[in-house]
């Protein structure tokens, strides 16, 4: 079971494009290109590339992983901005704590497929604590690529080392708010169920492909059921 951060899972209000904001002008003494960057649905290593570019940073490929580096280390600040200004999506807490306990007698295993850098994930989601239920270790984020379906196969495969249960295919449950995530997981044969509490509507994650479609978190047994209604997923990832 692997679950998506931002617009899925809490809502930090803007809280990376702060970072980002910072970082630039800690590093660079540059400002946030007024060009629109989309960050939905993509990976950091995406999102910084298109940052550094458009703000004029020679060689953003060269300077993608000190940047990246320096993100990470800004990360007691964005706690404290996640802390206030950020929330937990309706249903979130319930739906983590109720897979936790196994309505079918096994918990299911749950972690991230996520575009956060991995401290950045972590820091979001403890500063509003919701990181009880999810085994950080075995996720996949956004250092790895910058495309998002690169992620899968290695949480997958961190999943199975640690558990020694195969978790290819459908035996893999996304959860996420974009197309991304729908593409993602479709492209390694997973199941995917997208809710619809980001900037894309539900009629546009159908389309996308998403197997469920669900407004939001906020209906535990609903979003219990579309996932549990995955092959395997009693021991799913």
């Amino acid at each position: 079971m692997l679950w998506d951060v931002d617009f899925t899972l809490i809502d930090t209000n803007g809280a990376g494009r702060r970072l980002y904001r910072t970082a630039l002008r800690d590093m660079y003494g540059l400002e946030l290109p007024r060009r629109t960057v989309q960050f939905g649905g993509r990976t950091d290593s995406a999102i910084a590339l298109d940052v550094l570019a458009l703000a004029g940073v020679p060689d953003p490929r060269g300077q993608l992983q000190r940047f990246q580096d320096y993100l990470s280390r800004l990360a007691e600040d964005l706690w404290e901005d996640v802390r206030q200004n950020g929330r937990v999506l309706p249903g979130a807490e319930d739906i983590l704590a109720a897979l936790a306990m196994g309505a079918t007698g096994q918990p299911v295993v749950q972690s991230l497929l996520t575009g956060n850098l991995p401290e950045l994930a972590r820091v979001k989601l403890s500063a509003l604590q919701l990181t009880e239920h999810l085994d950080l270790t075995i996720g996949a984020y956004g250092d790895i690529s910058a495309d998002r379906a690169d992620l899968v196969q290695v949480a997958q495969a961190r999943a199975t080392a640690r558990h020694g249960v195969d978790f290819s295919g459908r035996r893999t449950v996304l959860v996420g708010d974009t197309p991304s995530d729908v593409d993602a997981a479709l492209a390694h044969g997973a199941s995917v169920v997208a809710v619809a509490t980001g900037s894309f509507s539900a009629a546009q994650l159908a389309q996308a492909g998403a197997h469920v479609v669900l407004p939001d978190l906020a209906n535990t047994s609903a979003v219990q059921a579309a996932i549990l209604g995955a092959p395997a997923t009693t021991e799913a990832a």
